[in-house]
């Protein structure tokens, strides 16, 4: 089974519909199998005080105005569901709320996404659930006793469903990417497990290809030095250009796991062995 490919654009286009088609381009031509946004109610996510409170960003000086400045409404979604379809990728979204993935359903869009700060917001996972859509799940922020609890929501509505490890910081360091979970993970519950990266560098994304993930997300920026909070957790164009190509290399590495002498060892092993007296066993 090929590895699923996430390109998490996130909030990273920064409400601008312009860098977000810039973004689906990068992923399309990597080789993405789907492109994640993310959707928030403001008002229903957010307290009024801290809407209310000082941030200055690049729309104004209220934690509103910057919040508000990061969420695509219905046309903008729209143009983005075209252009995904004209461009032949899977585009999902991770919903912060009950409205937002309410909002998600009028796409009929193929797959669901569980952020990781969600996971514990069981009103919202049994909403997903009933949608019987095939769910990521991020284990971010979380330990076994929660994930029991998501898991059990998704068995018992019997939706598909795959966990993804997870570390919750942004960048994550590499010393804390802790990928034998990923192998704990797969035991204790009996499904695929993926991989959601928030680190610099590709090099702990290889190694989760290598332990045989099912899907590997990963943000992505047109500029790591672009204004917003996820921007320097991300994979700009060329690297993600060569994420892509390297997990495709490590999944056809990987083999059966069987050991024995290939056809291609055959006339090798004949010519380096040549002098050795041969004796039948």
């Amino acid at each position: 089974m090929s590895i699923f490919i996430i390109a998490e654009i996130g909030i990273n286009h920064n409400g601008d519909l312009g860098i977000a088609k810039q973004l689906i381009d990068v992923a399309k031509l990597a080789g993405a199998d789907a492109v994640k946004f993310q959707k928030r109610t403001v008002d229903l996510v957010y307290t009024k005080e801290l809407l209310d409170s000082f941030r200055e960003s690049p729309w104004g000086t209220t934690q509103r105005v910057q919040k508000e400045g990061l969420e695509f409404g219905l046309e903008e979604y729209k143009e983005i569901d075209a252009y995904c379809k004209g461009k032949g990728i899977e585009w999902f979204a991770s919903a912060w709320d009950l409205e937002s993935q309410k909002f998600l359903r009028q796409f009929n869009l193929k797959y669901n996404k569980i952020a990781s700060a969600m996971i514990v917001y069981e009103d919202l996972l049994k909403e997903v659930a009933k949608e019987k859509k095939h769910t990521f799940i991020s284990t971010g922020m979380s330990d076994f006793k929660q994930i029991d609890c998501a898991v059990e929501i998704f068995k018992k509505a019997n939706c598909s469903f795959e966990l993804m490890h997870c570390v919750s910081t942004y960048p994550m360091v590499d010393e804390d990417a802790n990928l034998n979970c990923i192998k704990v993970l797969r035991q204790r519950y009996k499904c695929d497990v993926g991989y959601s990266g928030h680190e610099v560098g590709l090099a702990v994304s290889y190694g989760a290809a290598a332990l045989g993930i099912s899907s590997l997300e990963r943000h992505i920026t047109l500029g790591r030095a672009i204004y917003g909070s996820d921007q320097a957790a991300s994979v700009e164009p060329v690297g993600f250009l060569q994420l892509v190509g390297a997990v495709r290399k490590i999944e056809k590495s990987l083999g059966d796991g069987k050991k024995a002498v290939s056809h291609k060892e055959v006339t090798i092993a004949k010519k380096l062995r040549a002098h050795i007296p041969f004796k039948a066993h």
